[in-house]
């Protein structure tokens, strides 16, 4: 009979990299937040910490987010120090294709994952987080009841719509219809109506294919505008929007973005955007609460808090609110003489 004990006591050597990580869910969607391992970021700012990962230790990305520790839809964080006093710290997304500006389903998973591990001492009945991310300043809150969890949500930075009932001529697919907006990243949203396919797991490989062909032929001709931070100015993704599968629900949304990553969640910055987009046409009101659908039934909700403006445009503050669970500690290791130690896509 072997000793199992051994392999729970065994450490790697030395010249291997351990990264350890907490992995959570939102909504079906990871996050692997990295705890340890990753090297010390320099710069002034969050965006001049993220380009020092970038152009210094883009293959730690890889290997943390890919396959074989990963896989092709896994996302990170990495916490590093915030700008802003009013922060309780600052974090940088990571995902297949590389960094994002920002992301709600993150948020809530971070602050699940904080306040779950004792991070941030839990107060009921509402706990408060607040973080810096490259699109702005975000402030977080789960709702406590009985010593329990029961939702999370934050408020977000300044959304808008740049397009309205725009057209762009796709290869194969013809004219598609769109609207742009920014809810923390920039998104075309697409109503699934237009092809023959719906916003349901059957349809995965399509709405990666197509996804990807749209957001390809408008990276040629679409020029995204942030007034005041040109950082942001890059398309993130294309979001399917179709008909919701719970009658009691407003609609579904399938994000595809990064490098053909499905999000499993309802996507709370695409949520936000699209929030921006329903009270720019009369849909929805200040206050009024919508329920979104993802791809495999999760939902995420979103009310406009307040109407604002970014720059030259109309803005609105959305609040989203959804769910987080966590799901494992992990310690990865990189071997220095593994020929795929900086991981590797399949899609």
């Amino acid at each position: 009979m072997i000793e199992i004990q051994k392999l729970k006591d065994w450490k790697a050597p030395k010249d291997w990299i351990e990264i350890q990580t907490i992995d959570v869910h939102t909504c079906g969607e990871p996050l692997r937040i990295i705890i340890s391992g990753f090297p010390q970021l320099k710069g002034k700012t969050l965006l001049e910490k993220r380009a020092h990962a970038k152009n210094n230790f883009d293959q730690l990305r890889k290997a943390i987010m890919l396959e074989p520790r990963g896989h092709a839809d896994m996302y990170g964080a990495i916490i590093v120090p915030p700008d802003t006093p009013y922060a309780d710290f600052g974090v940088i997304f990571i995902h297949n294709e590389g960094y994002s500006t920002g992301c709600g389903h993150a948020v809530i998973a971070l602050t699940k994952a904080f306040i779950e591990t004792g991070l941030i001492k839990k107060t009921e009945p509402i706990t408060k987080l607040s973080m810096d991310v490259p699109s702005g300043f975000i402030r977080s809150f789960a709702e406590i009841k009985n010593g329990e969890i029961t939702s999370i949500g934050f408020v977000n930075v300044p959304c808008y719509v740049q397009k309205i009932d725009a057209t762009i001529n796709v290869p194969g697919l013809g004219n598609v219809r769109y609207d742009l907006a920014f809810g923390g990243a920039f998104y075309a949203f697409v109503d699934v109506d237009q092809f023959n396919f719906d916003c349901t797991q059957e349809y995965h490989s399509e709405l990666i294919e197509k996804g990807m062909l749209i957001k390809k032929t408008m990276l040629k001709s679409v020029i995204m505008d942030h007034p005041t931070n040109p950082e942001m100015n890059f398309l993130y993704g294309i979001i399917f929007i179709g008909s919701p599968k719970e009658s009691s629900n407003h609609s579904r949304n399938v994000c595809i973005f990064a490098e053909g990553e499905v999000d499993r969640s309802p996507t709370g910055t695409g949520v936000s955007a699209r929030a921006a987009i329903h009270y720019a046409r009369g849909d929805i009101s200040i206050g009024e609460s919508i329920t979104i659908e993802s791809i495999i039934g999760s939902t995420f909700s979103v009310k406009i808090n307040e109407i604002t403006t970014c720059g030259k445009y109309k803005a609105v503050i959305p609040e989203v609110k959804g769910t987080a669970f966590l799901t494992g500690k992990n310690s990865l290791w990189i071997n220095p003489n593994d020929p795929l130690k900086n991981g590797f896509i399949l899609r």
